[in-house]
C-alpha cells in the first residue's frame, strides 16, 4: 500500500507539472470533459452501485481535497460525497495519531530493577517469608506491586514462592 501511495503521489505531481504550461482555457475544457465522464459513469453504474476505492486512492483524494473549504468541496463534482472525503481524512489522522501513540512494546511493562533487587534481598534476609508476606512488607514501605508480580519474580529466580523453602527435607 505504501509503495502504491508513493507511486500515485509521484504520478500526480508529474501531472500537475504537466499543467503548468497549459492555458486556462485548455484546463477548463479538460475539467468539463472529466465532469462529463463522471456523469456518464454515474449513469451507467446506477444509484445502487457503490464505487470501491483502494486505501491509497482514499489517502490521495483526502490529501488533495481537504485543503479546500467545505463549501467549495460541496460544489465539486465527485463520485463520492464530500462528507465521505472528510471522513477518510479524519480516519487517516486517527490512524496516524494512533500509530505514533502506540507503546513500543506490547504487554505489561517490566518491573523496575530496584524493586526486583529489593524483593530478592527480602527473600535472602527472611527465608521463611512467602510471597504474600514480602508483598505486605513492600506495601508497608509504600511500594505498589502486585502479589503476583512478587510471585513471578521469585519463580523467575528459581526460588519457591512458598515459605517451605527455609525448611530442610
Amino acid at each position: 500500500m505504501l509503495f502504491r501511495l508513493a507511486y500515485l503521489t509521484v504520478t500526480n505531481a508529474f501531472a500537475a507539472l504537466r499543467l503548468l504550461p497549459v492555458s486556462d482555457r485548455d484546463k477548463n475544457v479538460e475539467i468539463l470533459a472529466l465532469r462529463h465522464q463522471i456523469t456518464i459513469l454515474e449513469r451507467q453504474l446506477g444509484a445502487d452501485t457503490r464505487v470501491r476505492f483502494a486505501p491509497e486512492d482514499r489517502a490521495l483524494l483526502a490529501a488533495l481535497l481537504t485543503s479546500l473549504p467545505r463549501e467549495a468541496l460541496r460544489q465539486l463534482r465527485l463520485i463520492v460525497q464530500p462528507d465521505t472525503v472528510l471522513r477518510w481524512h479524519r480516519d487517516l489522522m486517527k490512524r496516524r495519531h494512533a500509530h505514533t501513540c502506540r507503546p513500543k512494546r506490547a504487554g505489561r511493562p517490566p518491573t523496575v530493577r530496584s524493586i526486583r533487587t529489593l524483593i530478592l534481598r527480602l527473600v535472602r534476609e527472611n527465608p521463611g517469608w512467602g510471597y504474600r508476606r514480602i508483598h505486605g512488607a513492600l506495601t508497608t514501605l509504600g511500594i505498589k506491586v502486585a502479589p503476583s508480580t512478587v510471585w513471578e519474580i521469585l519463580k523467575q529466580e528459581g526460588l519457591d514462592p512458598a515459605p517451605a523453602r527455609a525448611s530442610t527435607t
